[in-house]
């Protein structure tokens, strides 16, 4: 089963993250998540799995534009909501490598989990 890498293509971290895949000649697919959107039960597996804080992504110019009553009180329920709405508010990358979700990208830790598969 090949992994799925979401994200959005024009992302530099993402870009980074696909380089390496393709020099480690991982068989993957690429989910453009501003273009194709996301599932809502998806975006819930992945909070279940990883906690929404490691997945709303603050730092973001999409979530740093909101105003501050968006930003205050996240739970959840909100920032599932916030997400949905805006995909560009969701960390990247995020590759699902079936049994196991990583998030953002870092070589070393690509090097080693996705070498486990």
């Amino acid at each position: 089963m090949p992994a799925t890498i979401y994200g959005i293509p024009n992302c530099d971290t993402m870009k980074k993250a696909r380089t390496w895949l393709d020099s480690h000649g991982v068989v993957y697919a690429f989910h453009d998540y501003r273009a194709s959107g996301l599932e809502p039960e998806r975006l819930d597996a992945w909070v279940d799995k990883l906690g929404w804080e490691v997945l709303l992504n603050k730092a973001s110019t999409s979530f740093r534009a909101l105003p501050d009553a968006d930003r205050q009180g996240l739970d959840a329920r909100k920032a599932k909501a916030l997400m949905l709405a805006n995909p560009t508010m969701i960390k990247r990358p995020v590759l699902d490598l079936g049994d196991r979700l990583l998030v953002g990208f870092k070589p070393d830790i690509y090097e080693r989990e996705v070498g486990r598969r």
